[in-house]
């Protein structure tokens, strides 16, 4: 028997904390080289606008196997009234092969995209880090000052967004009444910069967002929201100027602007960034050398993160009863 999960079936089962105890073992065995993760194979539809994307990712001590297909069809809203991404994902049964479940896969990609960020806050932010911002206020950035709470104490958290006041507010109410913390609207993005001891960019800018002049001494930087070779939130100079994370160094290369841009015009090689996220993790790599050091996460997306956060969740379902099951034989 399979499990099918809707969204809402995911969403009243899957909490923050939980996610980044999963994904934080993931990266580790990835790093650690018992993962089997192939780089994700794009299909292009362009008379649609659209491309599909294939993410598969085995891990053989979590024993979690499967794959996710994420969507983004420009034209969803408009003529069709759907999301213009959409995700699932099929989670498969490694000693038979046989699909264990299908689930939407939506909130599990911004719930395991918020968790790394979190987890490379706790293992490179400055311990005293006392405000952080968040440039974006979209469900990304939700699940990004989620993660980056669950992580860190902060006193104080900024926001900045091209959303308009009004709705800035709303999320800021939510947020504080989230977390338990004062979460503000910043007066401008030069603002929101100054401020953070911890800055996260969930947006989906083109060109870049922020400039090194801006950055506090120790500043530490999550880059999630440019995932393509011609898109970057972060600035060159911050980019030649500081200890560089990256989730997996042969993903960001492949399709991170931050990295790619810089380095077709002679001024980056990989041997830039320092480690992944599972180097640091396992402690064979330091996330941090210094107080007054700026430090970048970058972050493409890994299958490793779904399938992994996936797997959680079919077992939770497991427990609580949650989801429909169902037979393909039927």
């Amino acid at each position: 028997m399979a499990i099918l999960l809707s969204k809402s079936d995911v969403i009243n089962i899957l909490d923050m904390q939980s996610t980044m105890d999963i994904v934080e073992k993931a990266f580790a065995e990835l790093y650690e080289g018992s993962a089997i993760m192939p780089q994700r194979t794009p299909i292009g539809v362009p008379e649609n606008e659209g491309v599909a994307l294939f993410m598969p990712a085995y891990m053989k001590k979590l024993g979690a196997m499967g794959t996710k297909i994420v969507t983004v069809y420009k034209n969803n809203g408009p003529k069709y009234n759907l999301p213009t991404v959409l995700g699932t994902i099929l989670i498969l049964d490694e000693k038979t092969g046989n699909c264990e479940a299908i689930m939407d896969g939506g909130f599990i990609t911004a719930m395991r995209t918020g968790a790394v960020s979190g987890i490379a806050t706790k293992y490179m932010a400055n311990s005293d880090a006392k405000t952080a911002s968040v440039i974006g206020s979209g469900i990304q950035a939700k699940t990004q000052v989620w993660a980056t709470c669950t992580a860190h104490k902060f006193e104080k958290y900024y926001v900045y967004s091209l959303e308009s006041p009004e709705n800035i507010d709303a999320f800021c109410v939510e947020m504080s009444e989230k977390h338990g913390i004062e979460f503000v609207r910043a007066e401008s993005l030069e603002a929101a910069v100054r401020a953070a001891d911890v800055l996260t960019l969930a947006t989906s800018a083109k060109d870049p967002v922020i400039q090194y002049e801006w950055l506090k001494p120790g500043c530490h930087i999550n880059g999630i929201g440019a995932h393509a070779p011609a898109m970057r939130e972060i600035d060159e100079k911050t980019i030649l100027n500081s200890r560089i994370i990256a989730d997996l160094t042969s993903a960001c290369m492949a399709e991170a602007g931050e990295f790619i841009i810089p380095m077709n015009e002679g001024k980056f090689t990989k041997e830039m960034i320092a480690g992944d996220l599972g180097g640091v993790i396992t402690g064979n790599t330091k996330g941090r050398t210094s107080q007054e050091e700026i430090t970048i996460f970058k972050s493409v997306g890994l299958a490793v993160q779904d399938i992994s956060t996936a797997l959680a969740v079919l077992n939770l379902a497991k427990e609580k009863g949650v989801g429909s099951q169902f037979e393909f034989g039927k």
